[in-house]
C-alpha cells in the first residue's frame, strides 16, 4: 500500500469514529497510534486542558511517552506546556545539545529513550485546547510535508473534541474535557484490575480491554465501567477459556 493509500485509510478510519457513538478515548488514543505509524515518530501523545484550564494527559501511543508527559506536567516543563502556552509549534531536534533550555523535561527524556519532540497546538480560532506531541529516539527534524501531515492530525484531533459543540450550550467544551479526563481515570481503573486479574502488563491489559471493545462491538468506556462493577457478562474476558 501506498503512502497516499496509506493516509486516506487512516482519515477514513479517524472520520468513522466521528459519529453518533462518538467515543473520545478511542479516538485520541487512535490518532496517536496513526501518528507513530505515518509521521517518522517513535511515539506521540495528547494532552488536554481540563476546566481549570491545567492540562492533562488523556492518549499516548506508548508507556514511554505516557511517562514522559505526565512526567513534564508534574514538572511543570517542557516543549509541549510551551506550545499550548503559546499556541505555536514548538521543536527540539536534539534534547542533549540544548538540555538548558528544559533541564529536567530533557534528562527524563533521555531516561525514557527520546532524544527529539515536536509539540503541535491544538486550537481552534485562537482557542488552545491541547498539544499533540511527537517523540523521536534519533535526533531528527520533521520535513515540511511530515509537519503539514501532523498539524492536520492536530487538526482532526480538535475537530474531533469539538464537532458537537456547535448544537449545544457554551460549555460544552469544558464538559466535553472533563468527560474524556474522567473516562480516562475509569479505563485506567479497569487496566489495573485486568492486569491482576490475568497477570498482564498494563500495555498488555489496555490492549486487551481494547480488543474485546472492538470485538464485541461495545464502547471502550462501557466495557471498562463493566468489568469495575464486577458485571458477569464480561467472564469471558477477565477468565478466557484456555485455548485446546
Amino acid at each position: 500500500m501506498s503512502r497516499e493509500q496509506e493516509l486516506s485509510r487512516v482519515f477514513v478510519e479517524l472520520a468513522d469514529t466521528l459519529v453518533a457513538d462518538f467515543d473520545v478515548i478511542e479516538f485520541l488514543h487512535t490518532l496517536t497510534e496513526r501518528c507513530a505509524d505515518l509521521l517518522e515518530v517513535d511515539a506521540a501523545g495528547i494532552l488536554l486542558t481540563d476546566q481549570q484550564d491545567s492540562l492533562q494527559l488523556v492518549a499516548a501511543s506508548t508507556l514511554q511517552a505516557k511517562q514522559l508527559e505526565l512526567f513534564q506536567l508534574q514538572s511543570e516543563q517542557g516543549p509541549c506546556l510551551d506550545c499550548f502556552t503559546t499556541g505555536e509549534p514548538v521543536s527540539c531536534t536534539d534534547l542533549t545539545a540544548q538540555p538548558q533550555q528544559w533541564p529536567r523535561f530533557a534528562a527524563a527524556a533521555a531516561e525514557a529513550g527520546f532524544v527529539a519532540v515536536h509539540a503541535l497546538p491544538m486550537r481552534l480560532r485562537e482557542r488552545v485546547i491541547g498539544a499533540l506531541n511527537l517523540f523521536s529516539v534519533n535526533p531528527t527534524g520533521l520535513n515540511h510535508t511530515t509537519l503539514a501531515l501532523g498539524r492536520a492530525f492536530a487538526d482532526v484531533a480538535t475537530i474531533g473534541i469539538l464537532s458537537e459543540r456547535a448544537a449545544r450550550e457554551q460549555n460544552l467544551l469544558s464538559q466535553q474535557l472533563q468527560t474524556a479526563l474522567n473516562t480516562r481515570i475509569i479505563i485506567e481503573q479497569a487496566k489495573g484490575l485486568l492486569a491482576e486479574r490475568r497477570d498482564l502488563s498494563m500495555d498488555q491489559a489496555f490492549t486487551t480491554l481494547r480488543g474485546y471493545a472492538r470485538d464485541n462491538g461495545r464502547k471502550l468506556t462501557e466495557v471498562a465501567l463493566a468489568l469495575i462493577d464486577g458485571d458477569n457478562s464480561i467472564t469471558d474476558l477477565t477468565h478466557p477459556q484456555p485455548t485446546r
